[in-house]
């Protein structure tokens, strides 16, 4: 019956008489991604055709993996952490307007102001989402919802992204930590060769994020999509991104290096994630919950204030 329905969708592509209800989306990309876990390559590339044809989208990171699928492309896979360090891409410091700037257009919550200028020294930030392979081999378990190697982990409480942090930085004698808000949006809009895109390194969501229209109600593995300016993946959607700060109203005045409110009962977490809208992947996107809250929307990545690599 199911190899029947696909040929009787592919028979009318091909005619050009079909109209399907645009609910159908996510049902799709669902079944590119068992087709894919499955090698079906072909199966994958018609059921592509299909989205395309409800949705009349495109999505880079599909066709990405469709290609590497069909021995087209490798799509390199972040190192696991047993054997080597995480990726980190240098941030070179700068001032940059935080907040809500004139290319959010009506999108801006009430939290995302005051935009204000914000002056941040040289960092280093994870350039992948932490892994749940990562968080395995340093915590040795898995807390995820959604189970993969290559999938960020989430399900992680600002708490335990601490640990995590402490842990790794005691295994390898180096010294990694959560972003802080003001790092991670820097960051998140390419740094000093940031565009001024409404998403982390694109004008559209499809490019960059895994969001509620294309994420198929699950995570993905990281590094997928394109990369924004710096080349760091996945700051808009897939998982919240937990961030050291207390969470506090902005200030309007210029500010050197925040770390944010000097005390509160909610941490800040950024970026958005695969069950939300694009309005909520946007780079100047703020939420916040209590430090001990777990979810399955919600993992981290890592910073450092200086080179790991020059760290004995």
């Amino acid at each position: 019956m199911k190899t029947y329905r696909l040929l009787m969708i592919l028979a009318a592509l091909l005619l050009g008489n079909i109209i399907l209800p645009a609910q159908e989306g996510n049902d799709y990309l669902q079944k590119i991604e068992s087709s894919l876990s499955q090698s079906d390559c072909k199966k994958a590339q018609l059921w592509y055709k299909a989205y395309k044809n409800v949705t009349n989208k495109t999505d880079a990171g599909i066709e990405k993996r469709i290609a590497a699928c069909e021995g087209k492309v490798n799509i390199p896979n972040p190192p696991p952490l047993h054997s080597s360090e995480p990726a980190m891409v240098y941030v070179q410091g700068g001032t940059f307007t935080m907040g809500c700037t004139s290319e959010q257009g009506n999108d801006c919550y009430d939290n995302e102001k005051p935009a204000h200028r914000v002056t941040l020294s040289d960092f280093y930030i994870g350039k992948y989402e932490v892994t749940q392979a990562q968080w395995q081999a340093v915590m040795g378990n898995n807390p995820s919802s959604f189970k993969g190697d290559n999938l960020p982990v989430e399900n992680v409480s600002w708490d335990d992204a601490v640990s995590f942090c402490r842990e790794l930085s005691r295994m390898t004698g180096k010294t990694y930590r959560l972003p802080t808000e003001a790092e991670w949006e820097y960051a998140a809009r390419g740094g000093s060769k940031k565009t001024d895109a409404k998403y982390s390194g694109s004008y559209s969501p499809d490019k960059v994020a895994w969001y509620g229209d294309n994420s198929g109600n699950k995570t993905h593995p990281v590094g997928i999509k394109q990369a924004n300016e710096l080349g760091i993946y996945d700051m808009s959607g897939n998982v919240w991104e937990w961030c050291s700060d207390w969470y506090g109203i902005y200030p309007a005045s210029a500010q050197t290096n925040p770390a944010g409110a000097s005390e509160g009962s909610d941490r800040v977490f950024r970026g958005g994630s695969w069950s939300f809208s694009a309005r909520s992947v946007r780079v100047p996107r703020r939420s916040y919950n209590s430090p001990v809250l777990r979810y399955y929307n919600l993992g981290f990545r890592l910073a450092c204030s200086s080179n790991p690599e020059n760290e004995k």
